[in-house]
């Protein structure tokens, strides 16, 4: 006898024997058992779902003289008959191929025609999405109205392309995609039922690659059988899918989501060389960062993966040392490279394009780049480990200094932890010639003796760019928040009939810094450098002071009548 696949040879024979489906099981046999037997059905669902396997035994189990729990007993006379492949009361048509109007003319005339071994005679038609409009017309009176003993199952992976007058003539059933767990129940199943050993993680690799269909399912679960005599291992499924080697993706992607952009571009050429197709080493991407997705954010992300081991702990360690923003914004712009490839004529230009604008989020301003980024620094901040700014010049850290001074000589506060620990103190413009949070280090400067306090050194009045230069200095100190520093950095100071006064062209910005909060962080950071309440204000480029709209009120109540306009 011929070599039968496994889809086939594990075809199933009973509703019983269905994976899953419980919701459209549970209709058939109730119809079944009460004879309640409707004259058109659609199927509609991915494919590898059961759509077809439940037509023929729907069929089967109709014709039955005892069907059992909604399944055809297989040993009465009428199934022994629907059993010959001569029999025609049980017709399989393929839309796909009979899509003509002639095809839908002549099943109308078959249909006439009385069963000849059963109760019914039952049509099953499939990929009927694949019909014609003049196909679909010449069925439609025949399926609103047949013959008592007829029955039509449709079967459709697309149901929205059949015409509505269909689908309302139907009782319409949709198929689910099977979960993983089912999926690897039916394959333990079935290479238990041939004698074929295997690892638990070959299960799970074999289960994930069918994609919720359970004949895509045993179709690599065949191959996979085939390719080793010996115990199925998972590094086995793994050369059988054409993978490629785990460690190799983990250093690829870890190269892009730390901004190594050198490592991540090295990585890709080396795959592309080796002759790596493009759509199987970006799927190999898009897996690992769902995997990664998976890892930081499920408890028993081990137990979802089914990943060996070492496996895991590679993944868990690439998750550990990723934001979730910057893992979201990567994982977006290879999924856009995923519908760009069926249409671009260059693939690994795209490819390539896409791990350098994912490994280099300076150059991204999307959204979750830009959040990113502000957690990186935040991040960076709190540890110490701040970047600086001029010529490119390499990270400094040094441990902490004395406090900065605040208004009048005060005793040492009593030693307490501080976020900022770690952190150097910008050096005074006298020592950088420019502004101090701009201008970088030349050297590290040593920790000041912190033996007895110093005394309070209070900021020029009158001189804008000292004042400014103090602020961001306190500020960076007191706020502790990377956001409120980043839009203290675009501010404008200048001194305003002795007030200084902090501007900005930023509607938003504005609103930000007159939030309750952060005017409280703003109030203590100027008192840190002497300037107290009310000897500061925060206002918007181009919105008049309350005290200048005070003066135009004025003069319009003296010259009343005058026509005043303002500039």
């Amino acid at each position: 006898m011929a070599y039968l696949a496994l889809y086939r040879m594990f075809r199933s024979t009973g509703l019983d024997e269905v994976v899953r489906q419980e919701h459209i099981v549970t209709v058939l046999k109730n119809q079944i058992q009460t004879g309640r037997i409707g004259h058109a059905y659609l199927f509609c669902g991915p494919r590898g779902t059961g759509k077809t396997s439940i037509a023929k035994i729907f069929a089967a189990a109709i014709n039955c003289d005892s069907p059992k729990n909604g399944s055809p007993c297989g040993k009465c006379a009428r199934c022994v008959a629907l059993k010959d492949p001569s029999n025609l009361d049980i017709t399989e048509i393929d839309a796909a191929s009979n899509n003509g109007v002639d095809e839908m003319r002549d099943l109308r005339e078959k249909v006439q025609y009385p069963p000849v071994a059963g109760k019914y005679k039952v049509f099953i038609i499939d990929e009927v999405h694949m019909l014609s409009p003049g196909a679909f017309n010449a069925l439609l009176k025949t399926l609103e109205e047949p013959p008592t003993h007829a029955v039509f199952i449709l079967a459709t992976t697309e149901s929205q392309k059949i015409p509505a007058t269909i689908l309302s003539r139907c009782m319409r059933f949709d198929f689910k995609l099977i979960p993983q767990s089912d999926l690897e129940n039916r394959l333990k199943f079935v290479f238990d039922s041939i004698g074929k050993t295997y690892d638990d993680e070959a299960i799970s690799a074999i289960a994930r690659a069918g994609a919720g269909s359970v004949r895509d399912m045993l179709s690599v679960a065949d191959t996979c059988a085939s390719y080793t005599s010996g115990k199925l291992t998972y590094a086995d499924v793994t050369a059988v899918l054409g993978n490629t080697d785990f460690s190799a993706v983990a250093e690829l992607c870890k190269g892009i989501l730390e901004g190594n952009a050198g490592l991540a571009f090295e990585r890709t050429e080396a795959f592309l060389a080796a002759g790596k197709s493009v759509g199987m080493l970006l799927k190999d991407v898009m897996n690992f960062l769902n995997a990664l997705a998976v890892a930081k954010t499920c408890r028993d992300g081990k137990a979802i993966l089914a990943f060996p081991d070492d496996m895991y702990a590679k993944v868990l360690a690439v998750a550990k040392n990723t934001d979730g923003h910057r893992l979201l914004r990567v994982t977006e712009i290879f999924a856009e490279v995923e519908t760009d490839l069926k249409y671009s004529a260059a693939p690994r230009i795209l490819f390539e394009t896409a791990v350098l604008k994912s490994s280099m989020p300076q150059a991204d301003y999307d959204i979750e780049a830009l959040i990113a980024r502000v957690a990186e620094l935040e991040k960076r901040i709190a540890e110490g480990n701040f970047p600086q700014n001029a010529g490119g010049r390499v990270e400094v850290s040094a441990p902490a200094p004395t406090p900065v001074p605040v208004a009048a000589p005060v005793q040492e506060p009593k030693e307490e932890e501080d976020e900022t620990k770690g952190l150097i103190a910008p050096p005074d413009e006298d020592q950088t010639g420019g502004n101090a949070y701009f201008d970088g280090f030349n050297k590290p400067q040593e920790p000041p003796q912190t033996a007895a306090p110093r005394p309070v050194k209070t900021v020029n009045r009158g001189d804008s760019k000292a004042t400014f230069g103090g602020f961001l200095r306190s500020i960076r100190k007191v706020a502790k928040n990377g956001v409120l520093l980043t839009l203290c950095m675009d501010l404008d100071g200048v001194y305003e009939d002795g007030v200084f006064t902090l501007y900005t062209t930023s509607d938003t910005i504005y609103r930000s810094l007159t939030k309750p909060e952060h005017t409280a962080l703003i109030a203590q950071a100027f008192e840190e450098i002497g300037v107290g309440e009310g000897e500061f204000a925060i206002r918007l480029k181009g919105k008049p002071s309350d005290d200048f709209q005070k003066r135009v009120n004025e003069i319009k109540t003296t010259f009343e009548g005058v026509k005043i306009e303002i500039k």
